[in-house]
């Protein structure tokens, strides 16, 4: 099981070098992130510049800031050639354990082949930190559930056949039906049954219900970049995230 203390060590083990876009708040996380040893922290007000660095190989990790969104996410669809982002949210619901979650975007997820993808994606990410992940995806009910309407029905074998398809890729995948509660304490990726479940657990674990959410790394890029939201107090434990993810593979440079 990862921990948000486990990701704060890997972190102050990288040597990564990250970027953050925005203004007063990224460059206050910039500051504290490199007094903690989180890497070099450099600060960008440019959303296009930041994405185009990490292309390039000038940075090491990218993280939004309080940039908007719209110029962040638009800008790493033109610099890396993808149509959409997929993205999940680290967190950690309060007294509870840390997990990914996604889809973050509300129109993510909705098909089988973006549910395995997601599930293979967040798989990749876990093994850079040497997790091996228990992957739960949901679906809109239990499967006792079936006949009730055909959109329950279709959820659910959804859910059935992504969950099929991720263990013959070698998934530790399990359906875990509508268990949320179930899933937040066994799983380490969560996969709600689309973008708009997926957004709403997010919005409910992490304001109202004050869970931490340390940021939405970018699945199917092949960078990290972290996706931050503005209402964030600071970023650094994003910018930690971040260098976690990095550090393995700078040490490997070196």
């Amino acid at each position: 099981m990862l921990s948000i203390t486990d990701i704060f060590e890997l972190a102050q083990n990288s040597k990564a070098h990250i970027g953050i876009c925005g203004g007063y708040k990224a460059e206050s996380s910039a500051s504290k992130a490199c007094d903690l040893g989180y890497g070099t922290v450099d600060v960008y007000h440019d959303a296009t510049k930041l994405a185009l660095d990490l292309h390039d190989g000038k940075i090491d990790a990218a993280v939004r800031g309080d940039t908007p969104s719209n110029d962040a996410m638009s800008a790493v669809r033109d610099v890396f050639g993808t149509s959409k982002v997929l993205r999940a949210a680290m967190m950690q619901p309060k007294d509870g354990r840390l997990f990914l979650l996604g889809p973050a975007g509300i129109d993510e997820g909705w098909t089988v082949p973006e549910k395995v993808q997601f599930a293979k994606l967040g798989a990749d990410l876990f093994r850079k930190m040497g997790i091996e992940p228990v992957i739960g995806i949901m679906s809109g009910g239990r499967s006792s559930d079936l006949g009730r309407m055909p959109e329950i029905d279709q959820s659910i074998r959804n859910a059935e056949e992504a969950v099929r398809l991720a263990k013959l890729d070698g998934l530790n995948a399990v359906d875990m039906q509508i268990l949320i509660e179930d899933a937040a304490t066994t799983c380490d990726v969560i996969i709600a049954p689309d973008g708009i479940s997926g957004n709403l657990i997010f919005r409910t674990l992490h304001f109202l219900g004050h869970g931490i959410a340390m940021g939405a790394p970018i699945l199917n890029i092949d960078k990290v970049y972290i996706d931050t939201s503005r209402a964030k107090s600071d970023y650094v434990d994003a910018i930690a995230l971040a260098s976690a993810l990095v550090g393995k593979n700078i040490y490997n440079k070196q």
